[in-house]
């Protein structure tokens, strides 16, 4: 097996044997995946947190809007709370950090399963110069 190029590359890119025309992945490529991981690490705790923090003020906010129609049975309060503009606003901010929530952890995995490709295209390199 040959294998072509600087050690610039993760693999060298392969021009025979097994793994001949197959993409390879660089070095610099899982260098910035690490660094983008490492960067954005305080953002997507804070969004996960604000995303937390609006699921439970959620239950807050429904039992405050529920005390405020304690004259009614229990299941009018809910309906009352459920139709409120309030709750409502709320589910929509709720939304939009689910929303920030999910991108940030998808891409996370994105720059995750980057590394782990790289890491086992690596080890299988190693294991066929053996």
């Amino acid at each position: 097996m040959m294998f072509h190029g600087p050690r610039k590359y993760s693999i060298a890119h392969c021009t025979t044997g097994q793994y001949e025309g197959r993409k390879m992945i660089l070095d610099a490529d899982i260098e910035k995946a690490v660094d983008w991981l490492r960067d954005n690490a305080e953002d997507a705790a804070k969004s996960r947190a604000y995303r937390i923090y609006l699921e439970e003020y959620r239950k807050s906010l429904k039992a405050m809007i529920m005390a405020e129609h304690k004259d009614k049975p229990v299941s009018a309060q809910e309906r009352e709370a459920y139709s409120d503009e309030r709750y409502i606003q709320h589910l929509d901010i709720l939304r939009i950090a689910v929303e920030e929530d999910e991108k940030k952890r998808f891409l996370r995995m994105a720059a995750e399963a980057k590394i782990e490709a790289w890491r086992s295209l690596s080890a299988n390199h190693r294991a066929v110069k053996l």
